[in-house]
């Protein structure tokens, strides 16, 4: 039997801890990372990927002869990929929770969830700004947890779309994106 929940679960206060912990990189450090760090499919390790569907199995092991440890059911969650064997990538969610899934059921469209680590707690709604600036027009407070589409970032700030509500946001408050990547349009 396994469990079937949309994972909405807070994550730990060791992986809050950890997350915020991480030291900003620039965009050249970054990308030296990516460069040395290759997996068999000859993409970076570990590097962040989303659901393609609404039903995705995180598994025990690497195969489907393997125990079903999750069952997604949002597309276009963001999840980590840390490993890969044949066609099945070991993933992180961003509770921390670590499995594998196949290659198949994973889209390289990248999004972001909304400081899960905050996720439950009152008055936590990041501002979406106009600008990638400090003290730009709030466009909308997020509520932690919210999944977007990233458009691109620029190392400190990401621009992203909920829904139709495009604007910028301080990168350090999403988890889907790296401390300091920039992502092109």
């Amino acid at each position: 039997m396994f469990k079937v929940l949309k994972k909405t679960r807070l994550l730990s206060l060791v992986l809050a801890t950890a997350l915020t912990a991480f030291p900003a990189i620039s965009q050249d450090q970054a990308q030296v990372g990516a460069a040395l760090k290759r997996g068999p499919s000859g993409l970076p390790l570990p590097r962040f990927v989303s659901l393609k569907s609404g039903r995705v199995n995180m598994r025990v092991g690497p195969g489907t002869q393997y125990a079903v440890m999750w069952l997604y059911l949002k597309p276009g969650l963001p999840v980590e990929i840390i490993q890969e064997y044949d066609n099945w990538r070991r993933v992180r969610d961003a509770d921390g929770t670590e499995g594998w899934i196949n290659q198949a059921l994973l889209s390289g469209q990248r999004t972001a969830v909304v400081a899960p680590w905050f996720k439950g707690k009152e008055n936590a709604a990041v501002p979406l700004v106009a600008k990638p600036e400090e003290g730009a027009r709030e466009v909308a407070k997020v509520e932690p947890g919210l999944v977007g589409e990233v458009a691109m970032c620029n190392g400190s700030w990401c621009r992203i779309n909920f829904a139709g509500h495009e604007g910028w946001m301080d990168q350090g408050a999403i988890w889907g994106v790296y401390p300091g990547e920039a992502i092109k349009e």
